[in-house]
C-alpha cells in the first residue's frame, strides 16, 4: 500500500507532466481560455445568464474587476434589447474579459477562438475535472505523449536526411531537432524531479 507522501509525490509529478504537455501542445501558453467552449467564457455566459458578475471574478485581478463590472452591468441591462446590438455588446464583453484574463498570465491577447479548437490534451484534463475523474485522462496521456514524440522524431528524421543541402534545410532541420530534443528534456526533468523547463 502506498503512503501518502508516496501519493503525494506521484500526484506531483503527473501534474508537472500535465503542464509539460500543455505547454508542448499548445502554440500559446493556456490558449484554451479564449475559445469558446473554454473555462472564461463558459463562466461569462452562466455570469450573464444569472446576471451575476461574480461568476468571472476568479479570472481576473482585483484591480481589474471596476472594469469588467461596468461592462457586465452594461451588457445585462441589453439583454433583453435588440438582438443585434446584444450580440455586438456581448462579444465586446468575452473579450475584454478574455483580454484580462490573459493579461494575468502574462500572454498576449489574440483574439476570441472557435469552439472545437481546444487541443486534446487540455479537453481531456477539462473532462477529467468535469467528471471528477483522472483514470481516463490518464489512460489517453501514455498514447498522446507517444503521438506527439513519434511525430516530433519523424521530423527530425526525414530533415537530418537534408540539413547540409542548404542553409534554410540545416536551420529548419536545427528547430525540430530543438523542439524535439528540448521536449525529451522537459519530460525528464518531469520524471526525474528535476525543476528546469
Amino acid at each position: 500500500m502506498k503512503t501518502i507522501d508516496e501519493f503525494k509525490t506521484r500526484s506531483g509529478k503527473i501534474a508537472l507532466l500535465l503542464g509539460v504537455m500543455m505547454i508542448m501542445f499548445t502554440t500559446t501558453a493556456f490558449a484554451h481560455c479564449d475559445s469558446y467552449d473554454g473555462p472564461v467564457i463558459q463562466d461569462a455566459y452562466k455570469a450573464l445568464e444569472n446576471e451575476n458578475v461574480t461568476y468571472v471574478m476568479k479570472w481576473i485581478y482585483p484591480d481589474q474587476e471596476t472594469e469588467i463590472t461596468k461592462l457586465f452591468n452594461k451588457t445585462v441591462e441589453l439583454k433583453d434589447g435588440d438582438a443585434e446590438i446584444y450580440a455586438i455588446v456581448e462579444k465586446h464583453f468575452l473579450e475584454t474579459l478574455v483580454r484580462l484574463h490573459r493579461e494575468t498570465e502574462g500572454a498576449p491577447y489574440t483574439g476570441l477562438k472557435p469552439a472545437g479548437s481546444t487541443h486534446p490534451i487540455i479537453q481531456m484534463a477539462d473532462n477529467s475535472i468535469a467528471s471528477n475523474n483522472v483514470k481516463p485522462l490518464l489512460n489517453g496521456l501514455g498514447q498522446h505523449i507517444q503521438e506527439v514524440i513519434t511525430q516530433k522524431y519523424e521530423k527530425v528524421a526525414r530533415l537530418e536526411k537534408v540539413k547540409d543541402n542548404s542553409i534554410a534545410e540545416g536551420r529548419a532541420y536545427v528547430s525540430a531537432y530543438v523542439e524535439y530534443t528540448h521536449t525529451l528534456e522537459a519530460l525528464e526533468a518531469v520524471l526525474s524531479g528535476g525543476s528546469h523547463h
